[in-house]
């Protein structure tokens, strides 16, 4: 076994809500884990990214309660295993580096911990492992290493950084300071003064990263070791401790320590990098056509050039338009100038406002068995499709204010009414009266597609009592 032989602990940051990618990315489904630029989404290449046991072992996932089954899903499709911790609430970067670094300190001690992001895009996988190599090796002896990336344009949307002296072994610079998002003069500026971008990747021994936040942040440090020390485990999670976790303040690890730390250091890195935080940014880094039109899904244009059109469903046609993003969804649309993408996480504080459940919440629902989409509400009445994964059941319940009805379409269903187990088969359908004890399941080979009827004076997703449930829910 060589000396870097799991080296790095890699730790996926998915806490993310992606609102500038509306209406693709929303609460309910965030970008990291949509397929914005291939058929996987960012998160998983991002774990593929760490997948070299020559140099990493097997990474750690930090992710919202309401992800749980998202993120182990997508791992599974990639057949990758990571240990996944579930924060209870919101509390932005500081505290879920503070819980990687109490873990890694009592687990991984004589590891180097890598914090990663799961939304971002990396263009040469090889530079990349590289930069992790030197920067370990002078995380190593002490220093709490970023990754500089050589600006491509005077963004206004990043933070920059001034490279001080050089490091031993020439594994990069000191931090002489690290300066706020600018405006655009002051950005153009800072590239002619050699400045990078931060780029949000950070490395660090477990324990200097401790001392640090116990010398800069306690508070956080704190409510990150109660909150781990207090964890549960449920399935194959570890969910931390709420009340401890919701103690944290809620600032970045950039605030908290990286900025204010004297051992920070910084390696330039040649490799291509986006944090993809605007349907902008995504055009910049996918393929364009000869006009310099990037399109993906169900898109036809004529006359457009340097756009961007994405249907996650909908024929969407542009006709004579540049310079634009148009993404359509089966429940939204969005028109906008491409300069003007920054301004997309405003409409949705907007849309919050005026209590448009479009905002948060795709048509389309992802559960661990499966998914359902809304295909119609009325009074009295709601009409979803299903799909049930092969092998995967829905929880034994009941509902109080509305019955069901279901038609199978697609595979076969075992369909459970209080006592009785009955086996459906395509265009056979089945009737579950109000109150009634139930349960779907697929035990066919391919999906389970059935269209649902809800009928009743209350048909929320609320009005539900699990009796039995395979996923740990409540």
């Amino acid at each position: 076994m060589s000396d870097e032989q799991g080296l790095i602990l890699p730790v996926i940051m998915c806490g993310g809500s992606g609102t500038r990618l509306w209406p693709a990315s929303r609460e309910s489904m965030p970008k990291q884990f949509i397929p914005l630029l291939g058929d996987r989404s960012t998160f998983q290449a991002a774990a593929q990214r760490v997948s070299d046991p020559s140099i990493f072992r097997k990474p750690l996932v930090i992710a919202n309660l309401d992800s749980r089954f998202i993120v182990a899903e997508q791992l599974s499709e990639v057949e990758i295993a990571a240990d996944i911790i579930l924060e209870p609430v919101r509390r932005d970067s500081a505290a879920a580096v503070a819980v990687a670094t109490v873990r890694a300190a009592h687990e991984h001690p004589d590891a180097i911990v890598l914090i990663m992001a799961a939304d971002h895009v990396i263009g040469d996988l090889e530079s990349f492992t590289q930069a992790c190599r030197l920067a370990a090796r002078a995380a190593a002896r002490g220093h709490i290493m970023t990754f500089g990336i050589a600006p491509s344009f005077p963004a206004t949307s990043y933070g920059y950084i001034a490279k001080g002296s050089s490091l031993e072994k020439g594994e990069g610079f000191e931090v002489e300071r690290f300066i706020e998002k600018p405006d655009a003069n002051a950005a153009a500026k800072y590239i002619g003064q050699g400045f990078l971008w931060n780029g949000g990747y950070f490395l660090f021994a477990p324990q200097v990263m401790h001392a640090e936040l116990g010398r800069l942040a306690p508070e956080i440090l704190e409510a990150a070791t109660s909150a781990l020390a207090g964890a549960t485990i449920d399935l194959d999670f570890i969910r931390l401790d709420r009340p401890a976790f919701e103690r944290s303040p809620k600032t970045s690890i950039d605030y908290a320590v990286i900025e204010k730390t004297q051992l920070a250091g910084v390696l330039p890195v040649s490799f291509s990098w986006s944090d993809v935080g605007s349907w902008d940014a995504v055009w910049n880094v996918a393929d364009a056509d000869a006009s310099g039109n990037v399109t993906r899904g169900n898109v036809e244009v004529i006359a457009t050039q340097n756009s961007l059109v994405h249907s996650d469903d909908l024929l969407t046609t542009v006709v004579g338009l540049d310079d634009v993003v148009v993404v359509t969804t089966p429940d939204a649309v969005l028109v906008s100038a491409r300069k003007s993408a920054e301004s997309v996480k405003d409409l949705v504080a907007h849309l919050r406002s005026r209590n448009h459940p479009e905002a948060d919440e795709h048509v389309r629902v992802h559960r661990p068995w499966g998914w359902y989409q809304r295909l119609d509400v009325g009074s009295r009445f709601r009409v979803k499709r299903i799909m049930v994964k092969p092998g995967r059941r829905l929880s034994l319940q009941k509902h109080f204010h509305r019955a069901e009805h279901w038609v199978v379409v697609r595979g076969a269903a075992e369909v459970t009414v209080n006592e009785n187990v009955l086996l459906l088969h395509e265009t056979e359908s089945a009737y579950i009266p109000i109150g009634a004890v139930h349960r779907l399941a697929n035990p066919g080979r391919i999906p389970l597609e059935l269209i649902e009827v809800q009928v009743g004076t209350y048909t929320g997703e609320d009005d539900i009592v699990r009796v039995e449930d395979a996923y740990g829910r409540s």
